[in-house]
C-alpha cells in the first residue's frame, strides 16, 4: 500500500465525509474508472480493426457463400 495525500473539491469532499473507509472507497471508484478507460479503448482498437479488414472480410465472406451454394445447385 501506498499513502497518497490528494486535494479534492469541496463538493465532493463533503460526499465522501460519511464514508467509512474513504481509502476503499476511492480506490473502488478508480478501479472502476480504470475498467471503462481500458474498455473504451479496446473498443475503439476493436472498430478500428474491423474497419481495417472489412474488404477482406466481404471477400472470404463471399468465396465461402459460393462454396457453399455449390452443394445446394
Amino acid at each position: 500500500m501506498n499513502r497518497l495525500n490528494i486535494t479534492l473539491p469541496e463538493e465532493l469532499y463533503e460526499e465522501l465525509k460519511p464514508i467509512p473507509n474513504k481509502s476503499r472507497f476511492i480506490a473502488d471508484a478508480l478501479r472502476n474508472q480504470f475498467k471503462k478507460i481500458k474498455r473504451i479503448k479496446l473498443d475503439k482498437l476493436l472498430i478500428e480493426g474491423y474497419k481495417a479488414t472489412k474488404d477482406e472480410d466481404k471477400n472470404l465472406n463471399k468465396e465461402w457463400e459460393e462454396i457453399t451454394l455449390e452443394k445446394w445447385e
